[in-house]
């Protein structure tokens, strides 16, 4: 997809989701998602690729929430393994092999859409967090409702670290993930290959 639905843009859950809806009945087996998020953890720069290992949901909504529909999935699905571990051990192997520098964390998804406040980017960072955004969490959900295998890579693009903590504007997030990109895409298209 060239962008997608965010939950700030006013789409409900159902509505931000409802590619991976079609993704799942086109036959689509993985889904790689990628996204520009402000790091939290003090070992992060800008520009750094940062593998979603796991995520913490903070949309004041599930796209899962209402009646389910046991054609798309199970009611309760399972989330231990949201991102697939086979899939971030080929990326990490790739990465270290032309040695292009990748970090590994826990993305928490936000609705946005305004930045963050340096208490809540502390507080992001208390309980876990390494990265921060305001998508990605919904249509994972939704992928591994469907049964769909993911891959998620963020572009650190601003730094929300206790001390560090500086104005950001849209315009610098862009920058940093258009310089970011070529990295990210090669390491996604060694990926496909492998699989």
């Amino acid at each position: 997809m060239q962008g997608r639905f965010h939950f700030y843009e006013g789409y409900d859950m159902k509505e931000t989701t409802f590619p991976i809806r079609v993704f799942k009945f086109l036959g689509i087996k993985y889904l790689f998602v990628s996204n520009a998020s402000g790091g939290v953890n003090p070992d992060f720069k800008v520009g750094d690729l940062m593998i979603i290992n796991d995520h913490i949901n903070f949309f004041p909504s599930n796209p899962l929430i209402g009646k389910n529909d046991n054609k798309l999935g199970v009611r309760f699905p399972d989330m231990s393994e949201a991102y697939d571990k086979n899939l971030i051990s080929i990326i990490k192997d790739i990465a270290k092999k032309h040695k292009i520098k990748i970090q590994e964390g826990v993305y928490v998804g936000v609705s946005g859409p305004t930045f963050e406040t340096p208490a809540e980017y502390k507080f992001f960072r208390i309980i876990g967090g390494d990265a921060v955004g305001m998508s990605t969490v919904p249509e994972v959900i939704v992928a591994r409702h469907s049964e769909m295998k993911v891959f998620a890579i963020s572009v650190i693009t601003d730094l929300g670290i206790v001390g560090e903590v500086l104005e950001v504007t849209h315009e610098e997030v862009q920058k940093a993930a258009e310089e970011a990109e070529p990295k990210m895409s090669f390491l996604i298209k060694k990926l496909i290959k492998k699989i």
